[in-house]
């Protein structure tokens, strides 16, 4: 058999973001680094997607919001190519993992509500699964209740009933969907450790998704949560899909 990498979409414009990325979900999908293959569509075209090449497709998180009201010629380029591909990837059933904006693309592309009645700071939060998740593979092992990490300006406010929610929060109610059998998104992290969520607040210190007085605070509480089973999530999806 073809060996078939995952296929990592990232559109963050710092290069220790991006590189950060890509080894947060090799670590918790538990695949070798060159198993994945990022391109970064805020430094060049995403150009084709051979989807029979890949054995699955990542979008990873990223500073666009849907919801922008002022949108760059970059940003606008980066949600037409990544809408044209979430929509092929949808019509054909194909094996998909939107983490954060990734959520927001799959729901743009079936005709969900985005608003940010929901928004949330960034830090760790507990999370219930569905009686539907209860049943699905990508959630297998996974208790009722999980903790896991966020950090969101938008949200998804209401899903087609093409989506199946699988997982819920308190504060931000739709925390991953799945649309057919095979596409999924997540509003959680769930390739995110406290390690990496602290890397990542200073990175992004001057977007706003966190109080800067408070960066002590939500460290500390971070790295006092569990996230073996947010993280199982990627796991799950890698031992499903994986074909290599």
């Amino acid at each position: 058999m073809t060996p078939r990498p995952f296929l990592l979409i990232s559109t963050r414009p710092e290069a220790d973001a991006a590189a950060a990325e890509l080894a947060s979900f090799s670590e918790t999908m538990k695949v070798p680094i060159d198993a994945i293959e990022q391109r970064r569509v805020e430094s060049a075209p995403l150009g084709e997607v051979e989807l029979a090449n890949y054995s699955g497709v990542i979008l990873g998180g990223s500073p666009f919001n849907n919801t922008d009201l002022a949108k760059s010629e970059l940003q606008l380029r980066v949600e037409r190519e990544i809408g044209t591909l979430v929509a092929d990837i949808i019509d054909r059933d194909f094996p998909l993992m939107g983490a954060c904006y990734g959520i927001g693309a799959v729901g743009t592309a079936i005709g969900a509500r985005l608003g940010n009645e929901f928004a949330e700071d960034a830090g760790a939060v507990m999370l219930s699964v569905s009686d539907a998740g209860k049943h699905d593979p990508v959630l297998e092992g996974l208790p009722d209740r999980f903790e896991s990490i966020v950090g969101h300006k938008e949200n998804i406010s209401t899903l087609p009933e093409s989506a199946t929610v699988l997982v819920s929060g308190d504060a931000c109610p739709i925390q991953m969907f799945r649309v057919k059998a095979n596409v999924y998104a997540t509003q959680f992290h769930p390739e995110l450790t406290a390690a990496s969520l602290e890397f990542r607040l200073r990175v992004y210190a001057h977007l706003n998704y966190f109080d800067p007085q408070a960066f002590n605070t939500i460290v500390s509480a971070a790295q006092e949560a569990d996230y073996t089973f947010s993280n199982r999530v990627m796991e799950n999806f890698a031992r499903c899909y994986r074909r290599f």
